[in-house]
């Protein structure tokens, strides 16, 4: 019997909650001072599947010289067909369904990298096992928020806590209800 996959979000947000300015800006985030990579070697060496929206991919395509994640299964979810590339497959279809497909493949970690938007979906569908939330010492006052609004609740337990000088890593699962009941005698 294999294991699921577990879906993981790991990101960076500034102290107020964006992950971004409406420019979408990472500026504020390169000011702060991290310590070595600040745990992405590690991390990344966990998953072996990307998922991303249009709007994400856009801008690492436009920001980075080289695409960073030759190595992994990358997929990119959009509202519009595009042609797929070398280093990535665009995803037209239903998420859950999707992702739920992933899920029950072997293989590692499926990582969530954004943006907001995918995010959005991913959490309303309950499909995001694990948040690995990176906070770095700024308040940049408006822009992408990390959470948008919505109609939904989840509930998560603490996993872990991290430094890298200046930023702080948060790490949350889902809570499991069945293992979070007490007996009272």
């Amino acid at each position: 019997m294999n294991q699921r996959r577990n879906t993981v979000l790991y990101i960076a947000s500034s102290l107020d909650g964006y992950i971004a300015t409406k420019e979408d800006s990472l500026e504020w985030l390169f000011k702060v001072e991290g310590e070595g990579d600040n745990g992405y070697t590690e991390f990344y060496e966990t998953v072996d599947t990307i998922l991303m929206g249009k709007r994400t991919y856009d801008w690492i395509i436009q920001e980075m010289e080289e695409f960073p994640y030759k190595n992994k299964e990358c997929y990119v979810f959009s509202r519009s067909s595009y042609e797929d590339t070398e280093n990535v497959k665009f995803i037209h279809e239903d998420i859950k369904s999707f992702v739920n497909k992933l899920k029950n493949k072997d293989g590692n970690n499926i990582w969530v990298v954004g943006g907001g938007e995918l995010l959005h979906s991913f959490i309303q569908e309950n499909l995001v096992d694990e948040f690995i939330i990176t906070l770095a010492p700024t308040i940049i006052g408006n822009g992408i928020p990390l959470f948008k609004e919505g109609n939904y609740q989840l509930d998560l337990s603490l996993k872990g806590i991290k430094r890298f000088n200046q930023f702080v890593e948060l790490s949350y699962v889902k809570k499991n209800p069945l293992l979070d009941k007490t007996i009272l005698k």
